[in-house]
């Protein structure tokens, strides 16, 4: 029989109340600073004794209570239960004495936390004041899933805890046999903990895969996890490369303040001597910055043949920020700066190697319904510069020249956006502005046909653009269900000229060049549903009709934004498909398109698209070439455009499909396909993308380009995968990419061994090769090696 009691006489003291339902939990949360090595583990320590609610009420269950008046005990015997602040003991007998104030459990004590952690011991002994405790054969296993298994722990003087024969580890699943030893584990002799100086020292500890040692720590000290930030150092890596020799990064991490700390690497290499590598970080209330800086002073700078590479000091310096200016505004930047372009390729682990081509600075303003941003960019490329004189211009530097000169200082972009709260004309007008600057040393020019008609991705010269455009819409919807969207535009861009390269005769000689584009049009839907026994269907067809003015001063302004045309089903109904806004397409053209969507109770979801353009009136802009000719090869460019369809497909096996393409208007044949697929089946995760462009004379594009990209990954055993990888140049009959590899990955350890090859940066006589190494501990860190070689 289980008597309930709600505990609050003088029998049992307030303070013995709370050591009832503390106790375990008390001695838990001590011994678990010392033990769980991660700084997640904190959270164990969230419900110590002090955090107790002590105007809680406490629930004791057991089979049997006695009170012994002539030894002043409190002895609760039997499935004993106590219930307090979310927190719960089970004992089979804990026994509080009121003379000495202590409280004593015994025979499989097991604590609950309320967070989740539980902490099982054979016998549970601790003092009033929490400042004595001991417990016997010790395990507590937390919501993260480590585990701590003790032999005995020892709490003195309210600040030693001293664990005896300790092991710390992760465990994976409740199924896994209780006798088998975990993959990884540190074991110590004696661990430590003082919570005076927060600090847990390891004794005698030993790492251990299955059972066996196999490094020894004579001594082993840390933070415990009350601090969230201590220096000392990080988990190293290992490098192996012809050029670079043997190395191993030592990082070290400087907690110089709760709000800036320091990360310093130092990488020994055999070949070419010591690399360095800092990394500052510092956080404000509103925001943070960054700096980066890492290089070396080449031992053998012979080792390099690239531009620069082949110098004594080699380097690179970055700083990235986000700073919030007010509620509605944030300044930040990303920049970059490197001694050489193959700086970030050679030394590939330096810390901030991601950043390695576009800097930018950026003033941001949001709001419900209108944003603003200032920008401003510069390029620093990794390409070396080449030869191909096929392509070369005349009069102008040869392609594959002067590459980093014909690179633009983008000087500012100013966007801005607003969308008008109230309607206009019962409908929504939106206003939008773009004001953009550049500058370029070098023209970037190139011919296709022997170098008597040039072509030009970029001038020399500083260019600026000022555009304004006020957009108008709004949606009538009939009884029948057809959905008329009326729709009016004004555009306005004013060009300014300076000093632009004589040498290209086809830009306006004129310093300030004006242009307007004004433009009304309708979109119609008409959607037809239906529904049937198991899903559902739409058919809708679409069209789209938009009236303008010719496009003016075709090829005598200067073309940065609006290079790229891709032409397909996401850009079909456009009112402008140019890219950017340094093109304004004009004439009279109708889109149309019959848009399918099907989706079953099963899962299934498929859904496609398929239309055309006509250019119905007026010059059609595609058709008349700029100073790049870019548009030559849209699918755009006649009177009857190519017929554009995209595909997506999504089952309930895991499989799923999109494609998109563009069909020749007169036979249908393929100019252009994107499709992907993804799958999982069973043991299986696969992926293949496949991508095919047509012959483009026009911008030098000679013969096709089609290739084919697949990965699959199967899962061997419940741990154990092997994986694999390649990119396939199907016109050429080449690889370009491959790779394969095989891991190991449960909830506690990882590993895996990966090859690959890169033929992508040569010219196919030379291979990329790397051999890489990880493995990976959770909680206690990750560590890698890698190494290059090109043959």
């Amino acid at each position: 029989m289980s008597f309930p009691f709600f505990l609050n006489t003088e029998i049992w003291s307030e303070r013995g109340r709370r050591l009832v339902a503390a106790s375990a939990f008390a001695i838990a949360a001590t011994l678990c600073h010392a033990v769980t090595v991660p700084a997640h583990a904190q959270d164990l320590a969230t419900g110590f004794a002090g955090d107790i609610d002590p105007d809680a009420n406490l629930l004791l269950e057991s089979s049997e209570i006695t009170y012994d008046f002539d030894r002043d005990l409190i002895v609760a015997t039997g499935d004993v239960q106590v219930y307090y602040d979310g927190n719960t003991v089970q004992a089979h007998r804990i026994v509080f004495n009121r003379k000495s104030q202590e409280l004593k459990a015994e025979g499989n004590v097991i604590f609950i936390e309320a967070s989740g952690n539980v902490v099982r011991t054979e016998e549970l002994t601790l003092s009033e004041d929490f400042s004595e405790g001991f417990a016997q054969a010790l395990q507590i296993d937390t919501t993260k899933r480590t585990r701590f298994l003790a032999e005995q722990a020892r709490r003195e003087g309210n600040n030693i805890t001293t664990i005896e024969n300790g092991v710390y580890t992760v465990y994976t699943k409740p199924t896994t046999p209780p006798d088998k030893p975990p993959l990884w584990r540190v074991r110590a002799e004696k661990i430590i903990h003082n919570q005076q100086e927060k600090i847990i020292r390891f004794e005698n500890a030993a790492f251990e895969v299955y059972g066996q040692p196999i490094a020894y720590l004579p001594y082993l000290s840390m933070p415990d996890p009350t601090i969230k930030r201590k220096s000392g150092f990080l988990m190293p890596s290992g490098i192996v490369s012809d050029k670079l020799g043997y190395g191993v990064t030592v990082p070290y991490y400087w907690a110089l303040n709760p709000y800036y700390d320091m990360t310093t690497t130092l990488t020994p290499l055999t070949k070419q001597g010591l690399f360095g590598d800092v990394e500052y970080r510092h956080r404000f209330h509103a925001g943070q910055v960054s700096v980066s800086a890492a290089g070396l002073f080449q031992a053998r700078p012979g080792e390099f043949s690239t531009s620069r590479a082949d110098e004594r000091w080699r380097g690179a310096v970055n700083s990235q920020a986000s700073l919030s200016l007010t509620r509605d505004w944030t300044l930040g930047w990303d920049l970059t700066y490197k001694s050489d372009r193959a700086f970030f390729k050679d030394y590939s682990f330096t810390s901030f190697g991601d950043n390695s081509e576009t800097s930018e600075i950026y003033l941001e303003g949001k709001t419900d319904r209108n944003a603003l941003t200032v920008r401003a960019y510069a390029f620093q490329i990794s390409q070396e510069d080449y030869v191909d004189s096929e392509f070369d211009a005349n009069g102008f530097s040869p392609v594959g020249s002067s590459l980093q000169d014909k690179q633009p200082l983008v000087l500012p972009v100013i966007d801005y956006d607003y969308v008008f709260a109230d309607p206009v004309l019962a409908g929504e007008l939106a206003l939008t502005a773009n004001f953009t600057s550049l500058t370029r040393d070098e023209t970037d020019a190139f011919s296709i046909n022997g170098g008597t008609t040039a072509k030009f991705r970029g001038v020399d010269g500083t260019f600026s653009r000022l555009s304004v455009k006020g957009n108008w819409r709004r949606t009538f919807v009939d009884p029948l269900g057809q959905s008329f969207t009326p729709f009016a535009y004004m555009r306005g861009d004013l060009f300014f000229l300076a000093s632009p390269d004589s040498d290209v005769t086809a830009l306006s000689g004129e310093s300030f060049v004006g242009r307007a584009m004004p433009a009304i049009g309708l979109e119609y839907r008409y959607p037809f549903i239906a529904t049937f026994n198991g899903g559902n269907q739409i058919l809708e067809p679409i069209a789209q009709i938009v009236a303008r003015p010719n496009e003016q001063r075709i090829g005598e302004l200067p073309n940065d934004d609006a290079q790229s045309i891709v032409f397909d089903t996401t850009t079909l109904f456009d009112y402008d498909k140019f890219s950017g806004f340094d093109r304004a397409e004009g004439g009279t053209r109708l889109n149309v398109g019959l848009n399918y969507k099907l989706q079953l109770d099963s899962g299934y979801y498929v859904s496609g698209l398929f239309g055309r353009s006509y250019q119905l009136a007026g010059e059609n802009s595609y058709a008349v070439p700029d100073i790049l000719g870019a548009t030559e090869d849209s699918g755009l460019a006649t009177t009857l455009s190519d017929y554009v369809g995209s595909l997506y497909l999504d089952t309930q096996y895991g499989v799923k499909l999109g494609a998109q393409a563009r069909m020749d208007k007169d036979d249908f044949s393929v100019n252009r396909v994107q499709a992907q697929a993804t799958g999982i089946y069973g043991p299986v995760v696969s992926t293949l993308a496949y991508a095919f462009l047509n012959a483009q004379p026009d911008v030098g594009i000679d013969a096709p380009r089609e290739e084919l990209l697949g990965s699959a990954s199967l899962r061997l055993q419940e741990n154990w995968r092997v994986f694999g990888s390649m990119r396939y140049d199907l016109e050429n009959d080449n690889i370009v990419q491959d790779g394969f590899g095989i891991g190991y990955d449960d909830e506690g350890f990882s590993l895996s061994v990966s090859y690959a090859e890169d033929r992508s940066r040569n010219d196919g006589d030379e291979v990329d090769r790397t051999l890489y190494f990880r493995i990976g501990l959770r909680t206690i860190g990750n560590t890698q090696v890698s190494s290059g070689a090109l043959n």
